[in-house]
């Protein structure tokens, strides 16, 4: 069984996050509903101060469903999807319970198409003949309702049903009907969409008038909403009234004539899903990846070992090369009687390989040819000084035939003088 880990955070020291975990397990607990999440349990780790909330798996979220590229959702299909939003809904304010956080994200769907109501980390209890004070530092921004924005404490369920008027309107339009970037600018959105506040709602709700706008705006829902189906508009109008005594409920919602009206509502199977990679197979390819990395490290580890053998290995047998390595020799050369001697310091280095040996036999054969050349003492006298390794053996070919080159050159002059001598 494939389930979904929601991993919670809290510190001992500070009871305020225990008291928040507490209450979303507590919350949770309530609910037996097939369009709310299902707690399947709890789970700790090895590692301190950590929860693990275990829950059903679910494919996909209805903010996918939306933002599908060039595919919009038909008029079936979304009262399909607002039928179970609103069932859920009014599943937990039977219960006492405020969401708090409606948004596409926040509704997750399963593989078969069913909705369900999810992320309950903001919900709180409420009772309608025994208001308290709650604070209005909730819900996402595009989906806040106005007396939120307006700082309210004292609000109900119209929250949870303004966020799924903005839901239904956006299932319509395929965006955000209302993607303010900051408070002000939401409020500005929200009175250009529902038009201005009377002075009877700024007295009968007692809210703050700072951001009372400067410039009375007429209601726009019907040009905002045109292209939209003509059994939708009185809907939505009620769900995003801006007095929320006006939204009703969700069981209301779900009486009204949009959903009752041709088409009617979809089978489930009729539903688009974004499915997502099937886990089991992710794990079953993520495996069978590992073993692949794991054999492929395990050959070179053996190709660098046999490598590491190899080099380590002794010359062959037929070989006289010393084993690798580099070292100094002074080589001391007598020159001609009367000459002074010459220290020469070079770096002998020798390899081990097959494939260098073949070098040092033309190095050989060019140094035999070198020899066997008469003028090659003088050649090598006369060309710029050369490197210590290439000097020292140009003065070993010079001194082992340094006795027939002289022996050469003297015959040569005796020859000379024997034809000037003819010639006179």
């Amino acid at each position: 069984m494939i389930v979904a880990l929601k991993k919670v955070r809290f510190d001992t020291s500070e009871p305020e996050s225990i008291k928040f975990m507490a209450r979303e397990i507590m919350i949770l607990q309530k609910f037996d509903h097939p369009n709310i999440i299902k707690l399947e349990g709890l789970a700790t780790s090895r590692m301190h101060y950590s929860l693990y909330i275990v829950f059903e798996y679910m494919q996909s979220d209805l903010t996918s469903i939306i933002a599908r590229p060039d595919m919009r959702l038909n008029e079936a299909q979304i009262k399909c999807y607002m039928q179970q939003l609103l069932s859920g809904l009014q599943h937990c304010h039977e219960r006492g319970i405020l969401h708090r956080d409606i948004k596409g994200s926040n509704l997750l769907i399963d593989k078969n198409g069913m909705l369900k109501i999810a992320d309950f980390g903001l919900a709180n209890h409420f009772k309608p003949e025994k208001k308290r004070p709650l604070t209005s530092r909730v819900v996402t921004l595009w989906y806040r309702a106005p007396e939120l924005l307006l700082g309210a404490t004292d609000y109900g369920i119209g929250i949870d049903l303004w966020s799924a008027g903005c839901l239904m309107a956006e299932m319509f339009a395929g965006r955000p009907i209302l993607p303010g970037r900051t408070e002000v600018e939401q409020l500005h959105k929200i009175f250009k969409l529902c038009g201005t506040p009377t002075e009877d709602y700024w007295r009968k709700t007692k809210l703050s008038t700072t951001f009372r706008p400067p410039y009375t705006y007429r209601s726009n829902k019907k040009e905002a909403f045109r292209h939209f189906p003509a059994s939708s508009w009185r809907l939505l109008s009620v769900l995003l009234a801006l007095n929320p005594a006006n939204r009703g409920s969700a069981g209301s919602a779900l009486q009204d004539e949009f959903f009752s009206t041709s088409p009617l509502a979809c089978e489930l199977s009729e539903l688009p899903v974004v499915y997502k990679e099937d886990p089991e197979a992710a794990l079953k390819l993520e495996r069978r990846r590992h073993k692949t990395r794991q054999r492929s490290q395990s050959q070179k580890e053996r190709k660098k070992k046999v490598i590491d053998e190899e080099g380590t290995k002794p010359d062959d047998v037929g070989s006289n090369e010393e084993p690798i390595k580099s070292r100094l020799s002074t080589v001391f050369r007598q020159l001609e009687p009367g000459s002074s001697s010459t220290t020469i310091t070079t770096t002998t280095t020798t390899s081990t390989s097959s494939s260098t040996s073949k070098p040092t036999e033309k190095s050989q054969s060019s140094q035999t040819s070198a020899e066997s050349h008469p003028n090659s003492t003088t050649n090598i006298k006369n060309k710029p000084p050369l490197p210590n390794a290439r000097r020292s053996r140009a003065n070993k070919y010079s001194n082992n035939n340094n006795k027939d080159a002289m022996n050469r050159l003297s015959r040569a002059q005796r020859s000379q003088s024997s034809k000037d001598f003819s010639r006179s």
